[in-house]
């Protein structure tokens, strides 16, 4: 489980693509403190398991189920990801309750810069936006966002500096992939 609230960014700088996954390599710069085999990452929202973490590099084993449903089968490194730690019981929830378990790919339609502030619009599939509500809780890359506007084919949210700063989303362009995970209590609250 995490909270959408971004520790940090990493360098996806390889992947071995095999018959049953691939072997994904990221290097973390420093955000592997205390990080052992078996714990979990969100890889921009993707919950993966660390099989290895030395010299400032993490391993992940990723299944094919993944690697056909996100991002990473169409990621060419080197490329910037957005990194966060699963919580643990104590920790302050910041952004909502994310799973790490992607529920779709959308593509960015337009990043339109409004003072400081960027108005990001997103082009979602449609079984995904059925989970969308304006002012509701929305991941993108792993990022926990409130969403601002909600349409038939997409929809927008507002980015400030610091997210900017802190994720991936400060650089992604129109045409760009993104992981998108719903609210958990929007798809709890559609299947009741």
């Amino acid at each position: 489980m995490f909270s959408g609230i971004v520790e940090g960014q990493g360098i996806l700088s390889k992947i071995r693509k095999g018959r049953s996954g691939a072997r994904v390599w990221i290097q973390h710069d420093g955000l592997g403190s205390g990080v052992k085999i078996g714990h979990s990452e969100a890889v921009d929202g993707c919950c993966l398991t660390v099989v290895a973490n030395r010299q400032k590099t993490f391993e992940f084993d990723v299944l094919n189920e993944t690697w056909e449903r996100t991002t990473l089968s169409r990621a060419r490194p080197p490329v910037r990801v957005n990194l966060e730690r699963a919580m643990r019981c104590g920790d302050p929830v910041g952004g909502h309750f994310v799973t790490g378990h992607i529920d779709g790919v959308g593509k960015i339609a337009s990043s339109r810069r409004k003072g400081a502030d960027i108005y990001l619009e997103v082009e979602a599939p449609r079984s995904f936006l059925r989970w969308i509500l304006p002012k509701g809780s929305v991941a993108i890359d792993g990022v926990s966002l409130t969403v601002a506007k909600a349409g038939k084919k997409s929809f927008s949210v507002w980015l400030i500096p610091h997210t900017l700063k802190l994720t991936t989303l400060g650089w992604k362009r129109q045409g760009d992939d993104v992981n998108l995970e719903a609210d958990m209590l929007a798809k709890y609250a559609q299947k009741s």
